[in-house]
């Protein structure tokens, strides 16, 4: 039976990841006495946002009806994991409101469609950019004309706009957690010199500090989301500046404990 004293923490990891890259998290949800259910989507590759959020769906359940919890949960996601739980709450129960979700915590999601899968398809800049991630972001040889969930999350696209359409919901906290370049450091995220590519608001391609190397923050902004951005002490980029990049967050120390401190800030009242 699950802990009736803490919300359950969903785990939901991001775009050809795996649920691995929360394990500097768990240990401090288990000494917490946070339970937690980890959501591993890792072998969907090729599915679209629909059909994954439909899967956390049908996961969630699946954990309710085998700890017999009946109450509020918590999510915690990385990156494309923030838009896939988004769709599920917002999109696909936001009118019937039957999934209990006290908080939702987002770490580098691109909210308003992803600048870097509409980079991907620039006839222009795209292939160098591609060239550049390749081993580090995508795979070797990537093609995203092939990627159903980087083609979804192109900002014109039709998942953006229903997400945008649909809209918050005023029975979830929301947060998200977003790492600056706050130094300008190279090394921040070296492929691109510490800089993450931004689409303007004229639709012109520049980069920025404020992002983490793959999500600027202007990807995130949320209406009505609390936000942070890290590190609050620049200094911590001197000593390790690849720990913010977006691909580390999950295992950024900072980051780990902002989560907890959002996990514990108050108690849940869990149905009995």
């Amino acid at each position: 039976m699950t802990n009736s004293k803490r919300c359950p923490a969903v785990l939901v990891h991001g775009w050809r990841s795996h649920p691995g890259i929360w394990n500097r998290l768990t240990p401090g949800l288990s000494e917490a006495a946070v339970p937690f259910w980890s959501f591993d989507h890792a072998g969907m590759q090729g599915a679209g946002t629909e059909t994954i959020a439909l899967a956390l769906q049908d996961y969630i359940h699946a954990k309710r009806e085998e700890t017999g919890y009946g109450g509020p949960v918590d999510i915690v996601c990385h990156s494309m994991g923030t838009c896939i739980a988004r769709y599920l709450l917002e999109v696909l129960d936001g009118d019937a409101r039957e999934e209990q979700v006290r908080l939702l915590i987002g770490i580098g999601p691109p909210n308003n469609g992803s600048a870097m899968a509409e980079l991907f398809n620039d006839p222009e800049r795209g292939p160098e950019v591609i060239r550049r991630l390749a081993g580090v972001f995508v795979p070797q040889d990537y093609d995203p004309g092939d990627d159903t969930i980087v083609q979804e999350f192109r900002p014109g696209s039709r998942t953006v706009a229903a997400l945008r359409d649909a809209g918050t919901r005023d029975d979830i906290a929301y947060r998200i957690l977003l790492a600056a370049n706050l130094t300008a450091t190279p090394a921040f995220f070296p492929v691109f010199g510490g800089m993450t590519w931004e689409l303007a608001p004229g639709g012109e391609w520049r980069t920025t500090y404020a992002g983490d190397g793959i999500v600027p923050h202007t990807d995130s902004y949320l209406p009505g989301a609390g936000l942070d951005i890290l590190p609050a002490d620049p200094g911590n980029l001197a000593r390790n500046p690849e720990h913010y990049c977006h691909t580390r967050l999950p295992r950024n120390p900072e980051v780990v404990a902002r989560v907890m401190e959002y996990l514990s800030a108050r108690p849940s009242s869990p149905s009995p």
